[in-house]
């Protein structure tokens, strides 16, 4: 009897010991959300004080470009993307700003030459997740009125001749 008594006293306080694991789990699940938050706004901040710049000379490093930007105002940070694979330049980048008023500042230098280039300079966009190029979400396939197109339809006719497959 002592030995069923010892096994319903271990079973329950591993049953504490999981509630107070889960209790920590949901607390920190609860702060992970609010990190969550406050970084998707500054996200938004960020994007809201930055320039995206096309056309950029693949040579171009980032210093020259943010000589170049130097009168619009402070920058933060001058980012040139590279292709993942080749590691060469994408041809646009991105310019951060301390304050967003500097961005109206940038848009004056649109079409200006820089490197024999002229220059594409418009207002960062903050992407939505599940858009895409077209701005109507993700597509389900051809439309309406297409079949799917694993099914060939019913009947076929009947057979002419023998043909056994």
């Amino acid at each position: 009897m002592s030995d069923n008594q010892d096994d319903l006293e271990a079973m329950k306080a591993r049953v504490a010991e999981m509630e107070a694991e889960a209790a920590k789990l949901r607390e920190m699940q609860e702060t992970l959300e609010k990190e969550g938050q406050e970084l998707k706004e500054d996200k938004e901040d960020v994007d809201a004080r930055s320039i995206y710049v096309g056309n950029v000379d693949y040579d171009s490093t980032p210093e020259e470009i943010q000589a170049h930007f130097q009168s619009c105002g402070t920058i933060n940070r001058v980012t040139i993307l590279l292709d993942k694979y080749t590691g060469l330049p994408k041809g646009y980048a991105y310019v951060e700003f301390a304050e967003p008023e500097f961005v109206a500042n940038a848009l004056v230098l649109n079409e200006s030459l820089f490197r024999g280039r002229n220059l594409k300079v418009v207002p960062k966009r903050t992407n939505v997740p599940g858009m895409s190029a077209r701005g109507r979400g993700r597509g389900r396939g051809r439309g309406r009125g297409f079949p799917p197109r694993g099914y060939r339809g019913g009947f076929r006719g009947r057979a002419r001749g023998y043909n056994p497959y």
